[in-house]
């Protein structure tokens, strides 16, 4: 029976997030998470995909944001239990939760933190007669190591983030890329769209809207597609490329969870937004992109701040009576992995005092 303080359920990167959180208030936590390493989509989806709204990162890549939080919370010595699904939940007498995971390792904690992002997930694939025959042999749902694609003609659909981000990226690596969207509005961020753009003027990226691929042309590879402009019912034509990247997000599931008595909306757990994204459930908390309220924003941002605040009622639960007085890293430091305390500069805190 592994015991904790504080089990968190997914190790993305607001999972990691939150043991840097829990370990200010001397909170332990540990982790399950389904996928082999820390990180979740990040790490196994998009590793060296660029991120632009992380908080003093103009720009950093999926991968490398995955391992600065593992740096961050090193010092608080989280334990993991990777490659299992939890599974099965079980409230004690006292309120507290064994989780079990789909190997049979029980997990024992008097609070629960979902973090699980999208939970399980796969590709939304387009409606192409012919695609399966293509996947992995120039067709991919995701984009793992864009070197793969240097200076290679490349294909991408979509009108989201991923979409023109990558398409972005891929302008300075690939020979050529296309982006093709069925609509003549994007999705995706204004700044996104307006760098598509303004790449489709310098004749960096080819953009074709409103249109989609209709057929894929190879033998054992892919050729080409065919692609139908909407406007011009008779008009198709055929693009020569190396690979197609079809970007249509991913189909969320939550998997076992989603029997655990939570209150599910549209595949999201509800939570109470107004005081600590805490579920219907006393003692089960639901952060990141993995839970559900009015105005919420599937940001990577908003998930560290959903932790921070949960890290807090975490704490009353825990610690039942006892006042947490917070104090600023700046002027109380950080306790060092090795017991020592990181003290901030002196002239820091007589700037803050």
């Amino acid at each position: 029976m592994i015991k904790t303080d504080i089990l968190i359920i997914g190790a993305g990167p607001t999972g990691l997030f939150t043991v840097f959180e829990a370990g200010l208030l001397k909170l332990k936590c540990h982790l399950i998470d389904a996928l082999p390493q820390p990180g979740g989509q990040c790490s196994e989806i998009y590793p060296k995909k660029p991120i632009y709204d992380i908080p003093a990162y103009p720009e950093i890549l999926a991968g490398d944001l995955t391992d600065k939080l593992l740096e961050q919370c090193k010092q608080f010595e989280p334990s993991f239990t990777l490659g299992e699904r939890a599974e099965t939940i079980d409230k004690q007498d006292d309120g507290s939760f064994i989780v079990t995971t789909n190997k049979g390792t029980q997990h024992h904690a008097p609070v629960v933190a979902i973090a699980g992002g999208l939970g399980s997930f796969e590709p939304r694939k387009p409606l192409i007669h012919n695609i399966a025959h293509f996947e992995d042999k120039g067709v991919e749902y995701i984009i793992k190591d864009p070197e793969m694609y240097r200076n290679k003609k490349v294909v991408i659909a979509g009108g989201g983030d991923s979409a023109l981000d990558w398409s972005i990226f891929l302008s300075d690596v690939a020979k050529e890329v296309t982006l093709i969207h069925r609509r003549n509005e994007f999705r995706g961020h204004l700044d996104s769209v307006e760098k598509v753009q303004d790449l489709k003027n310098k004749k960096k990226i080819n953009l074709v809207t409103p249109a989609e691929v209709i057929v894929i042309v190879g033998d054992e590879k892919v050729k080409a597609v065919v692609v139908k402009q909407a406007q011009h019912i008779e008009k198709e034509f055929e693009i020569e490329c190396d690979h197609f990247i079809p970007l249509f997000g991913l189909s969320p599931k939550l998997g076992p969870i989603a029997n655990w008595g939570l209150e599910i909306e549209k595949n999201a757990i509800v939570v109470n937004n107004a005081l600590d994204y805490q579920t219907n459930i006393p003692g089960i908390f639901a952060i990141g992109d993995v839970n559900t309220y009015p105005g919420k924003l599937k940001l990577i941002l908003c998930g560290f701040h959903e932790a921070t605040l949960m890290c807090q009622a975490a704490y009353q639960i825990i610690n039942p009576g006892k006042r947490y007085v917070m104090k600023y890293t700046t002027v109380a430091g950080v306790d060092g992995f090795d017991g020592t305390r990181k003290e901030a500069p002196k002239a820091v805190v007589k700037a803050i005092e």
